[in-house]
């Protein structure tokens, strides 16, 4: 059974997708993590990302894989652990503009699909129930307003660096830049499938949207 929860970020997609995965004992493949390590390995081995021939021969040589770690994962590129690594501000501002390029889609669409091939899981990203996985059994399309998203993230990044400087308004005017890049670009836009179900997360907790998407799942698992 294919999964696929879709939305802007700070949605908390990521967070309801990994523990409705938990909840049903199904695998959960973070998308972002994904494109991320890639933009990291483009990083370290500056590589121009202009330059579409060399891209395309350098991105035969990316190797990604994912290990189970405790309830969690741990993420490896050319075995080595970027799992911290891959959050990095500078990670966070080269992604969208990656991701969007129509060559590492392409590279990265097997690994999504192969994965599904073997496992039961739910898959959180921003095309996955619209060009991913178009016939998945299962599609959510989780929204929020970009005041409570920013929020969100604000007080996540806080969490994991208190003494940063970074303002709310920082985030929020972020988030509304991503929000523009990725619903405007020609390759996989985001945009919410026709058949998905829609929820708006800004007046719910986490426990809540988590109940909400089980039981609609549980309805199509009958």
């Amino acid at each position: 059974m294919i999964i696929t929860i879709d939305g802007p970020s700070g949605t908390g997609k990521s967070t309801v997708a990994r523990l409705l995965a938990k909840k049903l004992g199904f695998s959960f493949f973070d998308t972002g993590a994904m494109y991320r390590a890639l933009s990291w390995w483009i990083h370290q081995e500056k590589i121009d990302i202009e330059d579409l021939k060399e891209l395309t021969c350098r991105l035969k040589d990316f190797h990604f894989s994912i290990q189970e770690h405790g309830e969690g994962k741990r993420y490896f590129v050319h075995g080595v652990d970027v799992t911290e690594e891959i959050r990095k501000k500078e990670i966070n501002e080269a992604v969208s503009k990656i991701s969007a390029i129509k060559e590492i889609r392409e590279l990265l669409l097997p690994i999504q699909r192969e994965y599904a091939a073997t496992h039961d899981s739910v898959f959180e990203g921003r095309d996955l129930g619209t060009v991913v996985f178009p016939k998945a059994d299962v599609k959510f399309f989780l929204t929020a307003s970009p005041e409570v998203r920013g929020k969100r993230r604000y007080l996540e990044l806080l969490s994991k660096n208190p003494s940063s400087a970074i303002q709310l308004e920082e985030v929020i005017e972020s988030l509304r830049k991503r929000d523009e890049q990725d619903s405007s670009r020609e390759i996989a836009p985001l945009k919410c499938p026709i058949d998905a179900w829609t929820l708006d997360t800004s007046e719910y907790s986490i426990d809540q949207v988590i109940e909400m998407l089980l039981q609609y799942t549980l309805t199509k698992k009958k």
